[in-house]
This record gives structure tokens, C-alpha cells and sequence, in this order.
């Protein structure tokens, strides 16, 4: 916090610091014997006439604060770039993961990409936000509604918080006309071989295609025509499978798609009978060497913010959050019930 050449702390932030990553000190509590503060860092995402502060922390969620609490505050740098594991933007991530879970349409509205495949996932029936949309934001969200209505979808806007060029103002931006946040994950990164080297791969075969097998073990049932041609499309996809029981579904299933330096893992799934057994790591060291083989050195998945086990997995094997991604609902519709998941 920043102090005074007299030792007080000092409010060295204004309204002109909108959009700007600050950290600010506030009064919490005050009884007789202490005073209790709160510390809160994130993008400073408005200053309203009342003034009252909207902080939007890396997680996505927001703290309004108002000024006459504030004891302490200053602009603060950019969030420190991760100190292990690959490199990576915020732009790069979010282009090479939109590559690797493709939708079956997409139009563009300048720097925005109009995504839909029939419901499938909200991934893959959201608008990417990556840059302006060449119109004023009511203008650009009045033609994504009636993009996605075209195609009798909700519409939904994919955005991130937590790194640097993420859009912790369009968040707010949204909340402020009603859009409703549906659900939040994270992107996590880490360095290819050491997933390879974590076990020997045994017993996962390896396909370009996602058979009844697979698709028996796979969370999503009654698969469409056009969530196949999602699994399926990338630039370089992987299905891999550990055969369960004569006749049963899989022991378990994964997916990946290979894209330059980039492995993305995602459909890492396990029979609830057989988890903690290493089925997941046998999967994905065997997709990891299948990466490697084919030049990537790098690895990207998302996860679900309240799943607490693939998290250990992850976390395990090296990985560690990048940054989080938020689906937001126009308001005044009902979520697609196709649209299950992240």
C-alpha cells in the first residue's frame, strides 16, 4: 500500500483509473481496541456518483466498496506473468482453445466471433469476445440476440478476468444490463512432458475417432450428428480409451486436440467405480506422448471452477490456472437445455 513520507497510508486512485488493476486497503470493522481492514486487487471496473467502487477480482466476482472506507489504495501492475510452465497470453489461449472445441457456424462481428452448434455445449454457442465489435456494445449486443434467435438460441457471451487483455470491464459491462452469469471455469496450462512422463500410458489405445465405445463412457448421452462434428473437429484430434469389461462401457476416455505448441486436453473421464486407480493419468500421459510426437511442447484444459477432483488431478500432473472464463445469458431467456457444461 502506498504511504505517506509522514508513515500514513494514502487513497492514490481516482475515478479517471477505471479499467486500471489496482489494490485498495478499506475499513472492515472498528470496535474499541482495533480497527479490522480488507485488502482487495482486481480491476477497478467502475466509480459511480455515489461513490461507490466496483473491484472485478481474478476469480470474476465483483466487490463494491465505497469511497469513505477506503484508507489505502494505488494503480497496481498488470498480473505477474506465471513463473513456471509455458509462456502465454490471454489472446493466445483463448484463440487456440476456441480452435480446439469448434463450432459447426460462425460469423464475425469485427473482433467478436459469433460461435453456435446447435446448442452443444456453451463453448461452442457463445460469442468470443476478442477485441471491439465495430459497433456501440447495445448496438453489438442487439445483433448477437438476433444471431443466436436466428437459430433459436439463447445468446451468450464468453468472457475472461484474471490476466492481463482479459475484459473484466465487458463483465460489468453485461451485469449492469442484466445479463445473467450462468457459469464460470478456469483455463489451466503446464509443460507437456512431465504429463508424459507420470505414467507409462498402459492399456489406453489411441483413435482419430470417437466410437460407440467411447461415446458409451462419455458424460454427455445422445450424442447429435452436430456434437460429433465438435468432438470431432480441430486440427489434429485424438480420442484415446481404456477398454472396461466385456461388454461394458469404457474404464475409461479422453480427448485431445494437437495445435502447434499447444496439447488441449478435455473428456477426461473415469468409471466412478474405478477412480482413484490412476485411470486418468494413464490417459492423459498417453495423449501427452501422442503431443509430443507431433511437435507440442505445451499443454491447456479447462476445468470447472466447483470440480474439486479433476483439480487435484491437474494440479498433480503440474498444471496450474492461467485465467477464468464466465458464459453470460442474455437476460429474460432460459438456458438451452442442450447447453449443459462449460
Amino acid at each position: 500500500m502506498e504511504i505517506s513520507a509522514a508513515g500514513r497510508f494514502e487513497v492514490r486512485i481516482t475515478a479517471a483509473d477505471v479499467g486500471k488493476r489496482v489494490s485498495v486497503r478499506r475499513l472492515t470493522g472498528n470496535d474499541v481496541t482495533v480497527e479490522k481492514f480488507t485488502d482487495t486487487v482486481g480491476v477497478l471496473t467502475s466509480w459511480d456518483d455515489d461513490g461507490v467502487l466496483t473491484i472485478t477480482r481474478r476469480d470474476g466476482q465483483t466487490v463494491r466498496i465505497p469511497e469513505s472506507s477506503l484508507v489505502a489504495g494505488k494503480v497496481v501492475p498488470a498480473a505477474p506473468a506465471r513463473r513456471r510452465g509455458p509462456a502465454a497470453t490471454y489472446q493466445e489461449l483463448a484463440r487456440v482453445a476456441s480452435r480446439g472445441w469448434r463450432p459447426v457456424e460462425s460469423e464475425r462481428l469485427g473482433e467478436w466471433e459469433l460461435r453456435a452448434a446447435g446448442g452443444f455445449t456453451r463453448r461452442a454457442n457463445s460469442v468470443l469476445p476478442l477485441g471491439e465489435p465495430g459497433l456501440p456494445l447495445d448496438a453489438a449486443l442487439d445483433a448477437v440476440r438476433r444471431w443466436y434467435g436466428a437459430r433459436e438460441l439463447p445468446a451468450y457471451v464468453q468472457t475472461a478476468t484474471g490476466a492481463e487483455g482479459t475484459q473484466e470491464l465487458l463483465c460489468a459491462e453485461l451485469e449492469r444490463r442484466g445479463w445473467v452469469r450462468e457459469v464460470s471455469a478456469e483455463l489451466w496450462i503446464g509443460g507437456l512432458a512431465p504429463v508424459a512422463d507420470r505414467a507409462e500410458g498402459a492399456g489406453v489405445v489411441l483413435s482419430r475417432e470417437a466410437d460407440e465405445a467411447w461415446l458409451a463412457r462419455y458424460q454427455r448421452k445422445g450424442v447429435s450428428e452436430v456434437a460429433l462434428k465438435v468432438l470431432g473437429g480441430g486440427p489434429s484430434v485424438w480420442f484415446a480409451t481404456v477398454p472396461g469389461a466385456a461388454g461394458g462401457a469404457p474404464a475409461a476416455i479422453g480427448r485431445l486436440v494437437v495445435d502447434g505448441r499447444w496439447a488441449g486436453f478435455a473428456a477426461v473421464e473415469v468409471d466412478p467405480g474405478l477412480r482413484r486407480r490412476g485411470l486418468a493419468t494413464e490417459v492423459m500421459a498417453a495423449l501427452a506422448r501422442r503431443a509430443l510426437a507431433e511437435g507440442a511442447s505445451a499443454a491447456w484444459l479447462q476445468v470447472e471452477t466447483e470440480n474439486a477432483g479433476a483439480r487435484a488431478v491437474y494440479a498433480r500432473l503440474g498444471f496450474a490456472a492461467h485465467h477464468a472464463y464466465h458464459h453470460y445469458r442474455e437476460p429474460g431467456t432460459c438456458r438451452e437445455p442442450g447447453a449443459r457444461g462449460f
